[in-house]
């Protein structure tokens, strides 16, 4: 061990214990300050209705009965959030007096043998049921989708792909371009990112986390966390294109790090070990976002993000700044130094905010029941802060923006 490691391992064991022996009670929570800590509470009750469209049975439930898998991957809040207004209260039955219009599609129940969601299918279930609703009711017409909201929980978003370079070509479907998008994506000057998108937080299963919970006394004597790949063998060999080459100069440069306990491996004791751990890394992969920051943030282990130029979910209401720690993808060489320099009483408040309730429930739809300020409400808070909707959502009669031309050839055909 070269002197410099030996250094940074004893700064961080004396973290460590420093941490151990100053560890807040668990009923005891940091307050959440500025801006976006001021409205995690709110309640979106009163403040804005929803009308759901009644779709044909083949844009949803006939998928989900085709594959239920969809149930359980990471993209289903589309499913989720469609069972949560139907029985909320800012839906509305009048559509008239509806703010905003919902369309439950289940794009990503369309499935690949493998599970994953099949990226051509997608464009078209979507365009098909936009083309269902502006022929049934006179809603999208008035304003071709500016006071409609569709989730998009997919790698890319509404460019409906898993890998970037051909989800950037496709491009955001055009019939979406002036609707409001609620997707897990977000990634600032990107072409899959739309103004005015609602980012949300992937679907992790709470029950199964909730199973896995220790005891908030439990040390954390891990210092930094990671399981998962470093290098995709099968698309990307090399890890120069993989994660931008982040993950690969993680393994590269911290392998060997006694600091660093790292894995492709994913232990039954995956969740235990994330509680016993101080920081998480949070790296990007193919798209820059994953469940593993849910995960952090629910079992309390501060998120190292590291995804240049990320939107994180519901920014505006989640002091990102105040319970993670961002680095960027060119100083990941550094990652163990930039670590250990974090100030103990920093970390301290990082983990007093994390154990905040309000601030797990943010990050989950929860299931069989919602709960106040969960991910559901930061949805239904993030569309009540657009109201009201401006000059330009209404047009004036006969009057067209939209293309329905657009598009790539493939994504044009009838589904």
């Amino acid at each position: 061990m070269g002197a410099t490691a030996a250094v940074l391992l004893a700064v961080a064991a004396c973290c460590c214990a420093a941490l151990v022996a100053a560890a807040p009670p668990p009923h005891k929570h940091a307050r959440i300050s500025g801006h976006a800590g001021d409205v995690l509470g709110d309640d979106p009750v009163g403040k804005i209705k929803v009308f759901i469209y009644e779709m044909p049975r083949k844009y949803n439930y006939y998928l989900l009965e085709k594959d239920n898998r969809c149930l359980y991957h990471m993209f289903a809040a589309e499913i989720f959030m469609h069972q949560f207004l139907l029985a909320s209260a800012v839906r509305t039955l009048n559509p008239e007096e509806a703010d905003w219009f919902y369309t439950p599609v289940y794009v990503t129940c369309d499935l690949t043998q493998q599970g994953f969601p099949l990226p051509y299918r997608a464009p078209r279930i979507m365009r098909s049921a936009v083309q269902y609703i502006a022929a049934t009711w006179p809603y999208w017409n008035r304003t071709e989708g500016a006071d409609h909201f569709f989730l998009a929980p997919h790698d890319f978003g509404a460019c409906f792909h898993y890998q970037e370079e051909t989800a950037i070509q496709r491009g955001i479907l055009p019939v979406l371009r002036r609707a409001t998008l609620v997707q897990t994506f977000g990634q600032r000057n990107h072409p899959c990112m739309q103004s005015g998108s609602i980012i949300i937080p992937p679907y992790a299963n709470p029950q199964k986390m909730q199973a896995h919970l220790i005891s908030p006394g439990t040390p954390r004597s891990i210092f930094a966390y990671f399981r998962g790949l470093f290098y995709d063998m099968g698309n990307d060999p090399e890890g120069g294109y993989y994660a931008r080459g982040a993950r690969a100069s993680v393994w590269e440069n911290f392998k060997d790090n006694p600091l660093f306990d790292m894995s492709t491996e994913h232990p039954s004791t995956y969740y235990e070990d994330m509680q016993r751990a101080i920081f998480c890394l949070c790296p990007l992969g193919w798209a820059p976002w994953s469940p593993r920051l849910v995960e952090a943030v629910v079992f309390g282990c501060i998120p190292v993000i590291i995804a240049d130029d990320i939107v994180l979910p519901f920014a505006d209401a989640i002091p990102w700044d105040q319970i993670s720690v961002f680095v960027a993808e060119a100083e990941v060489p550094r990652l163990d130094s930039i670590l250990a320099s974090v100030p103990p009483e920093d970390v301290l408040r990082k983990q007093r905010l994390l154990a905040s309730p309000a601030m797990k429930h943010a990050v989950l739809f929860h299931q069989p029941a919602a709960r106040p300020g969960d991910a559901f409400d930061q949805v239904l808070n993030g569309l009540a802060r657009k109201l009201p909707h401006g000059k330009g959502a209404f047009l004036e009669p006969g009057e067209k923006v939209l293309d329905w031309s657009a598009g790539q050839e493939n994504d044009l055909k009838p589904w």
